[in-house]
């Protein structure tokens, strides 16, 4: 189950990355390049937990279950670049770096715990596929060591995140973030199992029960953490992507009307190079339908509009969509006329009931007015 889960792990940092590495090459602050020795560190961690990785480096090196210890190093020195990211999104880069010297500080010391306990243990037993359950047997002061810098981490982590994410200038940044608070459950899960795994081995027995839960925590944790990472540099792309679907969907909710209103008003209407962007065909139908009820409004009966205002007004209708059924009946009842070649003996000065201040409002508005247009039609 670890090749299957870590080897997933490793490929999500590998692209995350690469993927920083093009970010690094406008942006060379030390919270980007801090980010970018994260995502390395965290490849190498989960690389050398891949049992086939785990041998080879331990035989090159000459050192049983060396890889195990490179990774857990691996794995601290990676939750010592993100609280050094966190540390510069809310601090000056001075104040930074001062509060990231106690916790380096920390974290070296943990490191050379670690290496200690290693190098004075009598485990010689190569344990690629279950390193940590065998720190649990022979280890647990080793491991107890490891969890306690990889948990003290992890929180300092999910609180910084928390607290970054309340003063986050952009949405993406601030879901971002969020996401990396999210993971503390996750990764305390996969402390908590190691916990036990030490508690276990006290009394001859083994965590290899819940050793699935421990890995799929950490594989959770490490994905949800790194799309957290990352979203701020291309949830800007979703953004745009969700924008042109919305826009696209408006254009063809107000293709129907427009077709009539232009159909017997052409002069309004554009011409626009195959080039021109969904934006841009899009505002120009929202002008043109507007432009086309202007030129139509000596064609529109008065009376007719104070009789589909009560008709509205019957139907509980308000607001805008009172306005868009008044909007429609005249709109339908003008373009009836024009067909006919017979005006009203008086017509409407203003053929507009609502008068959105902004495009979004208009576009908001203008939906409306297409699907009452489209009912009035159907009675």
């Amino acid at each position: 189950m670890n090749t299957t889960l870590y080897s997933i792990c490793a490929a999500v940092c590998l692209l995350a990355l690469l993927f920083k590495i093009r970010v690094l090459r406008a942006d060379r602050s030390a919270a980007q390049v801090a980010l970018l020795i994260n995502f390395l560190l965290l490849f190498v961690d989960f690389t050398l937990f891949i049992p086939a990785a785990f041998v080879a480096v331990s035989k090159t090196l000459g050192l049983p279950n060396v890889a195990g210890l490179l990774a857990n190093c691996a794995a601290i020195a990676s939750a010592a670049c993100q609280q050094l990211v966190l540390l510069h999104l809310i601090h000056r880069r001075e104040d930074a770096w001062r509060k990231a010297v106690p916790r380096l500080i920390g974290l070296a010391l943990v490191l050379v715990a670690m290496v200690t306990l290693v190098f004075t243990s009598t485990l010689r037993a190569e344990r690629p596929s279950d390193f940590s359950l065998a720190q649990a047997e022979f280890r647990p002061a080793y491991l107890a060591v490891f969890l306690l810098g990889y948990a003290a981490n992890q929180i300092d982590v999910g609180i910084l995140g928390w607290k970054c994410a309340k003063v986050a200038p952009t949405p993406w940044l601030r879901r971002g973030l969020v996401l990396i608070a999210m993971t503390l459950p996750f990764a305390m899960v996969y402390t908590v199992c190691r916990l036990a795994d030490i508690v276990a081995a006290q009394f001859g027995a083994s965590g290899r029960a819940w050793e699935p839960v421990a890995q799929v925590g950490i594989t959770i944790a490490l994905i949800i953490k790194t799309t957290g990472w990352t979203l701020p540099d291309w949830g800007r792309y979703l953004s745009a992507t969700w924008q042109w679907m919305h826009h696209l969907r408006i254009q063809r909710e107000l293709a129907p009307l427009h077709h009539e209103v232009t159909a017997i008003v052409p002069a309004p209407v554009l011409q626009l190079d195959r080039s021109a962007d969904l934006h841009t065909r899009l505002y120009r139908t929202v002008v043109e339908i507007r432009d086309a009820q202007w030129a139509l409004r000596t064609w529109m009966d008065p009376a007719l509009a104070a009789t589909a205002r009560r008709e509205a007004e019957a139907a509980h209708l308000e607001g805008d969509d009172l306005a868009a059924h008044v909007e429609a009946a005249q709109l339908k009842s003008a373009l009836a006329a024009k067909a006919r070649g017979v005006r009203p003996a008086e017509h409407t000065n203003i053929p507009f009931v609502a008068q959105p201040p902004e495009l979004q409002d208009e576009l908001a508005f203008q939906r409306k007015l297409a699907r009452a247009f489209a009912e009035i039609q159907d009675t």
